[in-house]
């Protein structure tokens, strides 16, 4: 009878397992093959090339102009998402009355289609748009915004904090909420101010919160996409704001180089891993109750 429920228990766990590998470890040991390759959709032959890909990719101009893109949305993009995250939290910690709605008109944002608010950032910063408008009203020159190659990045950054904030600001009240209020009134018993209360037990206490948000927000800004294909037209301008999934999107579907697009997709994974492990060994701090 202990066989048979430990052969159904093995059994539940294998038909998930077999799973995973299927669409998960298999596509990516294939990726990495396809990499070294010669792997041009039209063509039936794709010759083993080694590691030409990845040279042609190190000596590519708009590939590295993509990759340091991708690391300024992330540079740029976590700390202000979690920045702003963590004082709406703060914010909503304290309020008692329509609490719930406050909550949901943060949120909605991250519900809501990436291609519809990418296009209404699109059209708020347009050359006619309301913010050019408004700058002319008090007498400002208008700017290019998304046409010009210094400011566009910008743009778009800021509507990817814009439409993760809510995201951000749940995960952050939920490991407020968690925060035991004893120690915030020893502290204050022990003539601790709000700042000092902030920085020496919030914080601390919200590590493992932290830690979660750093590296759900820099995998997300390092696969940026969406907002960047339909708000600069696929990195424009002059490349300005092209990440290296546009990049790898372009030369896997426009140009059918699916090798060197592959070459880029390691890369990118390698970037990915390298960076997660670097957050988790250098933020994950043990915090004793």
């Amino acid at each position: 009878m202990k066989r048979q429920r430990l052969f159904f228990v093995y059994a539940c766990l294998l038909v998930p397992l077999l799973f995973f590998i299927g669409v998960r470890i298999v596509p990516i040991v294939y990726s990495f093959l396809v990499g070294f390759r010669e792997w041009d959709l039209l063509s039936e032959e794709k010759p083993f090339v080694g590691f030409s890909n990845y040279v042609a990719l190190y000596h590519d101009p708009v590939f590295l102009t993509s990759l340091r893109n991708t690391v300024f949305y992330v540079l740029l993009g976590v700390p202000g998402q979690l920045a702003a995250g963590l004082a709406i939290a703060l914010l909503l910690r304290r309020i008692i009355r329509f609490r719930a709605f406050f909550r949901t008109v943060y949120f909605l944002p991250y519900v809501t289609s990436v291609v519809a608010v990418s296009w209404v950032f699109r059209w708020i910063f347009m050359k006619n748009g309301i913010v050019n408008g408004l700058l002319l009203q008090l007498g400002l020159p208008s700017q290019l915004f998304l046409g010009s190659p210094d400011q566009a990045i910008f743009i778009v950054t800021a509507a990817m904090i814009w439409q993760n904030l809510g995201f951000q600001m749940l995960i952050f009240l939920t490991g407020l909420e968690n925060i035991p209020k004893e120690y915030e009134e020893a502290a204050a018993i022990d003539g601790a101010g709000a700042w000092q209360r902030f920085v020496h037990v919030t914080l601390p206490l919200l590590n493992p919160v932290l830690l979660f948000s750093v590296i759900i927000a820099s995998i997300s800004y390092l696969q940026s996409f969406t907002q960047i294909l339909n708000m600069t037209s696929g990195g424009g301008p002059l490349n300005s704001t092209k990440s290296v999934v546009v990049y790898i999107y372009e030369l896997a579907f426009k140009q059918f180089n699916m090798g060197q697009a592959t070459a880029a997709t390691v890369v990118l994974f390698l970037l990915i891993l390298l960076l997660s492990l670097l957050q988790l060994k250098t933020l994950n701090r043990k915090v004793e109750y």
